[in-house]
C-alpha cells in the first residue's frame, strides 16, 4: 500500500476509463488529480508536487506523455513517473523509459496489472531514496574532512577532533604510519578559527638535518653555502594558521632546543640573522616514534615533549578497526576504478578484513590502486587481484568470527538481524528487483518476499 493520501496525478484522454481509473486508485489510498491532455498536465505540475504521475503516451494537443514524464522529472529528480500505452506504441513507451519513465504498461490491462507495477516502481524509488540517506548518514557521520570510519575507535577520534579543533592548543598526534597523521592536522585546522589562513606541513623525517632548520626557521641571504638569497621558513609561512609537524622525534637536540623557545616565546630569528621575528601560529606535531621512551632515553627533551603534549591524540591502526575496511574499499573504488559498478568479492572482502595491514590505510589504498589495474577493465576485483601477501593469508583466518559477550546473546535475534542486513544488501546489489535478489541469497523468490513482508510487520 502507498503512503497515505500520496499525490498521484492521472492523465488520459478518455473520460470514461480516466473515471474508472481514478476511482479505484482512491480506493486504494492515493490522492488523484487528473488531467486529459499534456497541457493541462503541466500546468498541474507547476502547481503541485505529486509522488506520481501515470499518463497515456499518445493524446489529443501538442504534448505527449513522454514529454510530461520529462518535464515531471526536470521538475521533481524523486517523482515516479508511468506510462500507458496501446500495443503498436511499444516502442515510444520504451523510449520514454530511457528520458526517465520508471515503467510502462500496455493497454488493455486489468487494474491489478497497473498497481503491481505501481508498487514496483514505488519500492524501487524508496530504496533509491533510503540509499541516498544511508549514504549521506555515512558521509556526515563517518568522515571528517576525508577520514573515514564507523569503528567505535573512530567515532571517539571524531568526537575529539570537533572538541579539540576550536581550541588553539598544541596537539601531538601518533600514530603507525600510514594511518593518516596528516589528515588529521588538516582537519583540525580546517574545523578551526585559523581555516581562513594556510595549514603549513613539514615532514622533519624527508629533509637531511642541515637544512631542516632553515626549512623551519627560514634563512638570510649568505646563511650558508646556497644560500643565494633570504627565504622564509614554514613557521613564519604558517602565521595566522597552523604549522604541521610530521616525525618531530627525528630533530636533533639543537633543533629540538629552538623549537622549544619558538613555542614558549612565539618567537625566533632566522638562520644567519639577529633580528627576532614574531609568529601566531598554531602547532600540531606528529610522530610514529615512542617519544615517553626516547625521553627516558634522553634523546628527546623532556620539556619540548611536554610542550608538544599538550593535547595527544592517539590514531588507531586499521587492524584494530577491521569493520572499517569495507567502508574504505568503497572510497578508495570511487577514487579509482573507472565505473561506479566495480565491485570487490566477498571471497576478496574477507581476506582484505582479515589481514593485519602493517601500512595501515595508505597500504589498503595502494592494494586497491593495484587490484583495479589488474582488473582490465571488469568489474569485479577478485582474489587473484589482490597483492600476493594478502592471498597467501591462511583460507581459515578469512572467515568472520563473532565474539561472544560475557553476558551472552539472543541468537534468534542476532540471526534475524543478519538475515535482513543481507536482504538489504542483495536488493542494493540489484537496484530492488526481488527475482534477482533471490538469486543472489539462493532463495525462492516468493520466500523473500515473505520475509520482507514480515520485516515490514516487525517495524510496525
Amino acid at each position: 500500500m502507498p503512503d497515505l493520501k500520496a499525490p498521484l496525478l492521472f492523465v488520459d484522454d478518455e473520460p470514461a476509463f480516466r473515471s474508472l481509473i481514478v476511482e479505484r486508485l482512491s480506493e486504494n489510498g492515493f490522492e488523484v488529480t487528473e488531467a486529459d491532455c499534456g497541457e493541462k498536465a503541466l500546468q498541474l505540475l507547476e502547481q503541485v508536487a505529486f509522488d506520481v504521475v501515470i499518463t497515456d503516451l499518445r493524446m489529443p494537443g501538442d504534448i505527449d506523455g513522454a514529454q510530461v514524464i520529462e518535464t515531471a522529472i526536470k521538475r521533481y529528480p524523486g517523482i515516479v513517473g508511468i506510462i500507458i500505452t496501446g500495443y503498436g506504441t511499444v516502442k515510444d513507451a520504451v523510449d520514454a523509459i530511457k528520458r526517465g519513465a520508471s515503467d510502462f504498461i500496455a493497454k488493455p490491462f486489468q487494474f491489478d496489472e497497473l498497481m503491481h507495477v505501481l508498487q514496483k516502481a514505488l519500492e524501487q524509488q524508496r530504496l533509491k531514496q533510503e540509499n541516498a540517506y544511508l549514504r549521506s548518514q555515512l558521509d556526515e557521520r563517518y568522515s571528517m574532512e576525508g577520514i573515514l570510519g564507523k569503528s567505535p575507535p573512530m567515532q571517539a577520534l571524531f568526537q575529539l577532533l570537533d572538541t579539540v579543533a576550536s581550541s588553539n592548543s598544541t596537539i601531538l598526534i601518533h600514530g603507525e604510519t600510514g594511518t593518516g597523521k596528516e589528515l588529521v592536522a588538516r582537519a583540525i585546522h580546517h574545523n578551526s578559527s585559523r581555516h581562513m589562513h594556510r595549514c603549513v606541513a613539514l615532514n622533519c623525517g624527508a629533509i637531511p638535518e642541515t637544512l631542516l632548520e632553515a626549512e623551519l626557521f627560514g634563512h638570510v641571504r649568505g646563511a650558508f653555502t646556497g644560500a643565494i638569497g633570504a627565504r622564509q621558513g614554514r613557521l613564519e609561512q604558517a602565521h595566522k594558521g597552523t604549522l604541521f609537524l610530521d616525525e618531530v622525534g627525528v630533530m636533533s637536540a639543537a633543533l629540538q632546543m629552538k623549537l622549544l623557545r619558538a613555542l614558549q616565546e612565539r618567537e625566533f630569528e632566522r638562520v644567519g640573522d639577529n633580528q627576532t621575528m614574531k609568529v601566531d601560529v598554531r602547532i600540531i606535531a606528529a610522530t610514529n616514534s615512542d617519544l615517553v621512551a626516547m625521553v627516558q632515553a634522553g634523546t628527546f627533551r623532556e620539556d619540548l615533549f611536554y610542550r608538544l603534549n599538550v593535547i595527544p591524540i592517539e590514531l588507531p591502526p586499521l587492524r584494530d578497526r577491521r569493520e572499517d575496511v569495507p567502508l574504505l574499499v568503497h572510497h578508495f573504488l570511487k577514487k579509482f576504478a573507472a565505473s561506479s559498478s566495480t565491485k570487490v568479492s566477498q571471497k576478496a572482502m574477507r581476506l582484505l578484513m582479515a589481514y593485519s595491514w602493517p601500512g595501515n590505510v595508505r597500504q589498503l589504498e595502494n592494494a586497491l590502486e593495484r587490484a583495479v589495474a589488474l582488473t582490465a577493465g571488469r568489474d569485479l576485483i577478485d582474489l587473484g587481484d589482490l597483492p600476493p601477501e594478502i592471498q597467501a593469508l591462511p583460507e581459515e583466518i578469512s572467515h568472520p568470527t563473532v565474539e561472544l559477550p560475557d553476558e551472552g546473546l539472543n541468537l534468534p535475534q542476532y540471526l534475524a538481524k543478519i538475515e535482513q542486513e543481507l536482504i538489504y544488501k542483495a536488493l542494493d546489489h540489484t537496484g530492488g528487483h526481488r527475482t534477482k535478489a533471490s538469486d543472489l541469497l539462493k532463495i525462492r523468490r516468493t520466500t523473500l518476499v515473505e520475509k520482507l513482508k514480515r520485516m515490514e510487520l516487525a517495524k510496525k
